[in-house]
């Protein structure tokens, strides 16, 4: 295949080619898998009346799997089939959301039982348990397939085409939602399908396992190990050190205020499905322009830079976003409310949105060899996991307590810091 979705590959290999030709398509799946997810939230509080906490909870799921990879990365390490991993996962955490079928499709039915709040909570967990055994193996498949030279500006490419196909699905999603509430009862069903597919679809990239001399542990002993190994692993490599300090800087302020910007959208600024479609949309379409300059850009100079520039943005984005509260003018076209505020929301958000679509799933490839970025990309998701046991629902309390202004100054706050570390970091070496 000569030229694939305008993309020349000429230049490639053909281990690069084929896995490339894979790596498409699971990313176009992947888009209509988070072009619904990219909703959910909303669905949770607008269709299904769930209160603040759980919505807090809900957004915690997403993340607080990560935690696992403390107790599992040696085991995952140790695991000759991961292919075999792979697809076990996948059917264990997709399957259940064809339960959602069964959901009540009206207000009154889903006001009179608070059970399906639960329900729904527990479906996504089991959904979310995959991240922490499907992100690693993304990062150690890819890395062993590209060369250097060429992974970022592949992986950009690949995520450009996940967003494009992911804003299409959120547009029409939205609009879907707006014109029946309930729809997402039979939507996941199709997502879980997908969701399947995508998955399967990693399982055909050529990985050639290592032969590692098989050492019987005791589950005990594992954790300890994986905890060393982890540890070591990060405390000998000082610029990946900083790195993931500054990521948890960041993490804290994006996870504190999640929850709290869709309670936002819908409380303080009244969006309805379209409206936040067409905001989620707007940033997206400007990410994709900006991803293959990013993805250039990302291979050429230190990570902490890049890390700098993608903090840097967030920390804007939350700054205007919170100036719509007091400078709420706005028109209305076809159902869709547009703040002049946001304008410059959407501005900074779709940087933020285009460098840590690579900085949070490649970005730690960067600071070891071939063979550790998958070690390293668990190390990066364990500690995801460590802030979500708390990020999350100390930003709904501090929502509850001082508001929304408080809650952003907190994030605006912790991101000023992450940029400062990051430029501090590379201009020591």
């Amino acid at each position: 295949m000569r030229n694939m979705l305008f993309y020349k590959t000429d230049h490639l290999n053909l281990i690069e080619k084929n896995t490339f030709r894979i790596h498409l398509f699971y990313s176009i799946l992947e888009g209509f898998v988070l072009g619904v997810l990219a909703l959910n939230e909303f669905v949770f509080i607008k269709s299904l009346d769930g209160s603040n906490f759980e919505l807090g909870v809900l957004f915690q799921f997403s993340v607080v799997v990560f935690t696992g990879l403390i107790f599992i990365n040696e085991f995952l390490r140790r695991i000759k089939n991961k292919k075999k991993l792979l697809i076990i996962t996948a059917l264990v955490s997709r399957l259940p959301l064809f339960f959602l079928l069964f959901f009540p499709k009206s207000d009154v039915a889903v006001q009179a039982n608070g059970i399906y709040h639960l329900f729904f909570l527990a479906i996504f967990f089991m959904y979310y348990l995959a991240a922490p055994v499907v992100l690693p193996n993304i990062n150690l498949f890819l890395k062993k397939s590209y060369r250097h030279q060429n992974f970022s500006k592949l992986y950009s490419f690949a995520t450009s085409i996940n967003k494009i196909v992911m804003l299409i699905v959120t547009f029409a999603y939205g609009m879907l939602l707006d014109w029946n509430p309930y729809a997402y009862t039979y939507v996941f069903p199709i997502i879980a399908v997908l969701g399947i597919g995508s998955i399967h679809l990693l399982t055909k990239i050529p990985y050639q396992a290592i032969e590692q001399v098989e050492i019987k542990k005791t589950f005990l002993q594992s954790v300890r190990s994986s905890w060393r190994n982890m540890w070591t692993l990060m405390i000998s490599n000082k610029p990946y050190l900083h790195f993931e300090m500054g990521f948890m800087l960041y993490g804290f302020a994006f996870m504190s205020t999640v929850a709290v910007i869709t309670i936002y959208f819908d409380k303080a600024l009244g969006l309805n499905y379209s409206s936040i479609a067409f905001y989620k949309n707007s940033y997206n379409i400007i990410a994709i322009l900006l991803l293959p300059f990013f993805g250039r850009l990302l291979g050429r100079i230190d990570p902490r830079k890049f890390a700098a520039i993608t903090f840097g943005s967030m920390m804007m984005f939350i700054f205007f976003l919170a100036l719509t509260e007091y400078f709420p003018a706005h028109i209305e076209i076809l159902n869709i409310k547009i703040y002049y505020m946001l304008l410059f929301y959407i501005l900074f958000q779709s940087v933020f949105a285009a460098t840590m679509s690579l900085l949070w799933f490649i970005g730690s490839a960067y600071f070891g060899k071939d063979s550790e970025a998958g070690e390293l990309q668990a190390v990066h998701l364990s500690l995801t996991g460590v802030r979500a046991l708390f990020a999350p629902l100390i930003g709904i309390l501090f929502f509850e307590l001082f508001g929304y202004t408080v809650s952003f100054g907190i994030a605006i706050a912790l991101l000023l810091s992450a940029v400062l570390l990051m430029i501090w970091s590379y201009k020591r070496d």
